[in-house]
């Protein structure tokens, strides 16, 4: 079907959607509102998939969004808007784009065990990543014999770290996320950088005996940490698959449309990061609790962001597909 026939057969079922959304305090308007939404939602969809001119396109998207708004957001809320966000919105958009979120977890973590391996193997290799002085600073902070684990504290600066520890991980996560403004290799190097020497620390006070010091320390809080990089880095990669490869828009178009989702993505991602720097200042520098209780916790806490990522929403995403 052409555009020009795709818009003669519709135009009256527009104007009626628009008719109703301008007459919101209508009872009518309001019953007949549902289902000129969901038809303009199939519409939409068939204009994409056909690539029919980007105004058609762009004046449907405008129709959906206007309705979804006056549906939904308009009615909800500021918590409900929140709590739709976080228990259906967010995890629905990491799984549409699980390819680049695989991608990210890949080059960060393929890094980060094959450093491990490397300075357990070869402990020299230490040095080809970290200086001297940056080794007996990492030997001295994981000490067992030491009163508190990491930094230098006492108990009145646990909030002091708790906000280094927020600026510390947004600043990592957002470098990230920026990178991927350069063409995504951005985002990889840095994903590469942060494996890298993350697992050469780890590789290296586990070959020298701290293992259980270090392991029970970044157990907990590193579920959210190291996730949170990874979705930062996925967002990265949206934007730089924009500018790559933006199909039939302009790049400028396809870095904006890609944005919108990568936003949201950093949103997610950046709460994430606030509940590691809480649990790091916290729990996991504690020696008061024994390291088997953080590994159990650990357990809980890893398998809870598998669960919710891979599964929070799904019944509702049905349900809004079935309607």
């Amino acid at each position: 079907m052409s555009p020009q026939e795709f818009v003669r057969r519709h135009e009256g079922e527009w104007q009626s959607l628009e008719k109703s959304l301008q007459q919101k305090g209508s009872p009518a308007e309001t019953l007949a509102l549902p289902a000129r939404y969901r038809q303009a939602c199939q519409h939409l969809a068939l204009a994409r998939e056909r690539h029919y001119p980007p105004a058609l396109v762009e004046r449907l998207n405008r129709l959906v969004v206007q309705a979804h708004h006056q549906l939904y957001e308009s009615r909800q809320p500021l918590t409900g808007l929140v709590s739709q966000f976080l228990l259906r919105d967010f995890p629905a958009l990491v799984r549409a784009h699980a390819g680049l979120f695989w991608l990210s977890a890949l080059v960060f973590y393929g890094a980060l065990v094959a450093m491990a391996v490397a300075v357990w193997l070869h402990p020299s290799v230490v040095y080809s990543v970290l200086d001297a002085e940056q080794v007996r600073s990492y030997e001295h902070m994981y000490d067992p014999s030491r009163r508190t684990i990491g930094f230098e504290r006492d108990d009145a600066s646990d909030f002091m770290m708790f906000g280094y520890y927020i600026q510390h991980n947004i600043g990592i996560g957002f470098q990230t996320f920026a990178g991927g403004m350069m063409a995504g290799v951005g985002s990889l190097v840095i994903l590469l950088f942060n494996g890298i020497a993350i697992g050469t620390v780890a590789g290296h006070l586990t070959r020298v005996g701290y293992s259980e010091t270090f392991w029970s320390f970044v157990c907990g809080h590193g579920a959210f940490e190291l996730t949170a990089i990874v979705l930062c880095g996925m967002a990265g990669l949206m934007l730089g698959r924009a500018l790559v490869a933006p199909g039939r828009l302009t790049r400028a178009e396809a870095l904006r449309r890609q944005a919108r989702i990568a936003v949201k993505i950093i949103y997610g991602a950046t709460l994430f990061l606030v509940i590691a720097a809480m649990l790091e200042a916290f729990w996991s520098s504690s020696t008061l609790i024994p390291p088997e209780v953080k590994y159990g916790v650990a357990v809980v806490l890893w398998s809870g962001v598998a669960l919710y990522l891979g599964f929070a929403g799904r019944g509702r995403e049905a349900n809004d597909a079935a309607g």
